[in-house]
């Protein structure tokens, strides 16, 4: 039988685990401008954000199997509910809460693999101050905020980023923003990462546009 300590020493060693998994993860970072929210991050090889339906946008850091397989879910929900629903139905908050019980169940169950992933949403809204992020941790906590978010391996290092992307107002053009943000991931980097060989990343999704995807992938095109 497994005593409350026993279980408690497991979840213990499954956090340091993935955290020690994460660490060096490549940041995400976010704003939210007039154009939209701009996202930017930089890679090596595959792409580190997609679209998951009209207005959202996801990112992670982890384990490329998990981060799929947290994609793949969210975008079946969100096209699901839009389906059998309305657009309006999909919203960040219904598909970060349908994700986060599976996820929090695999961290807490010995006879199941947790998920190495943290992972950051995004919905645009009518205006700046209406989008919303949210970042869905590998225990299947989450966390709201709104103007501006950081996806990090380490936490601590998030909510620094966050404080410095307040420099990047909502008026602040699409191109000042990308030269603003980019020193900030550089300074972000982890230990063995060489810059030169990374790839840059940078997505608009688009508040005002008459194209029929908002998703815009302004650098960094497969």
């Amino acid at each position: 039988m497994i005593s409350p300590y026993d279980w408690q020493e497991g979840i213990q060693n499954r956090s340091q685990y993935i955290e020690g998994r994460l660490a060096n993860g490549l940041p995400v970072l976010a704003v939210s401008l007039q154009a939209g929210i701009l996202l930017y991050t930089r890679r090596r090889q595959t792409r580190k954000v997609y679209d998951i339906y009209d207005r959202l946008a996801f990112c992670a850091i982890g384990q490329p199997s998990d981060i799929e397989s947290v994609r793949s879910a969210a975008l079946e929900f969100a096209s699901r509910e839009g389906y059998q629903h309305s657009e309006d139905d999909v919203t960040i908050r219904r598909v970060v809460s349908t994700l986060a019980g599976p996820i929090r169940r695999a961290f807490g169950e010995y006879g199941s693999a947790p998920m190495v992933a943290r992972c950051l949403f995004a919905e645009l809204g009518a205006d700046p101050a209406h989008d919303q992020y949210f970042t869905l941790d590998y225990d299947g906590d989450y966390v709201a905020s709104c103007h501006r978010a950081a996806l990090t391996g380490k936490l601590e290092d998030g909510t620094k980023l966050e404080k410095q992307l307040e420099a990047v107002s909502a008026e602040t053009s699409v191109d000042d923003a990308i030269l603003a943000m980019a020193p900030l991931f550089l300074n972000a980097l982890g230990t063995g990462w060489n810059a030169a060989e990374l790839t840059e990343e940078v997505v608009l999704l688009e508040r005002d546009t008459h194209r029929e995807d908002r998703f815009r992938i302004l650098r960094g095109a497969d």
